[in-house]
């Protein structure tokens, strides 16, 4: 796993985007892993302004969502379909009809969970997960106690991500229990995997991610087995990592034949 520690949301932005773009770049279609809420919204950001730039194409990409919640109709503001498709699809320059997010409306959902994970296995599965964490260190909506081998399935939202998942929706009422996931053993067949954190609510998740013990209470930990894993995180969310100096220094001293230079402000 790598650390990278950068002074604030805006440098965990660029340097992520720039850390997707390079992993697909120069694939024919590449395929992406697309997580959704507040965390990616910046690396988003800077992958439009690549792809306006020229300097990325991902017209001929495919693309998977983490997850959607279940029962919430499709083109319900706060569905991740539809958040998918306005903060992703549209402003990257995506064929929707590469695009996928699990049918949390489908009649069968235990089906609509198999048949998301052959879609991936038929796209050769995804090349770059893109990924942000829960305070509570879940990844995608595996909660805590999330089995390390899970697939693509039905979960129980925790009250803790429902609470945080509330400013989203008029009242908390209106926020769903229930979801359909990507499972751990799903994120980590992705063959790079980026996950973006910032603010000091991320600090302890991000602790216990990279220097706690591998846990199921700490879902996210599971990456420290990935072996193309990269962690960015601003000052605020590393304030709780015992080696955030050496991980400082790391960087700094990264040969330049291994370094990703992201795009210029």
């Amino acid at each position: 796993m790598e650390i990278v520690v950068l002074p604030d949301p805006d440098s965990v932005a660029r340097l992520s985007a720039a850390l997707v773009a390079d992993a697909v770049r120069g694939k024919a279609e590449p395929v992406l892993g697309l997580a959704t809420g507040s965390s990616p919204l910046g690396t988003y950001r800077e992958l439009r302004r690549l792809v306006e730039s020229g300097a990325l194409d991902l017209s001929r990409a495919s693309g998977f969502a983490l997850d959607e919640y279940v029962g919430i109709p499709e083109d319900h503001p706060q569905s991740y379909a539809a958040v998918i498709r306005s903060e992703v699809v549209e402003p990257l320059g995506m064929d929707p009809a590469r695009v996928r997010v699990p049918d949390g409306r489908a009649d069968d959902l235990e089906r609509a969970c198999r048949e998301y994970e052959e879609a991936i296995a038929a796209a050769g599965g995804v090349d770059v997960q893109i990924l942000g964490v829960g305070a509570n260190g879940h990844i995608g909506f595996n909660e805590p106690t999330s089995s390390f081998g899970s697939r693509t399935r039905i979960k129980t939202l925790a009250e803790r991500t429902r609470a945080d998942n509330a400013r989203f929706f008029d009242s908390p009422d209106e926020v769903p229990t229930h979801c359909l996931t990507q499972g751990l053993a799903t994120i980590l067949a992705a063959r790079r995997v980026v996950l973006v954190a910032q603010g000091a609510a991320k600090a302890t998740a991000i602790g216990q991610i990279v220097e706690g013990p591998v846990s199921a209470r700490w879902p996210g930990s599971i990456l420290q087995h990935h072996p193309a894993a990269t962690v960015v995180v601003d000052e605020a969310a590393a304030a709780e990592l015992e080696l955030a100096d050496y991980y400082r220094f790391v960087w700094e001293h990264k040969p330049s034949w291994q370094r990703v230079e992201p795009l210029p402000a």
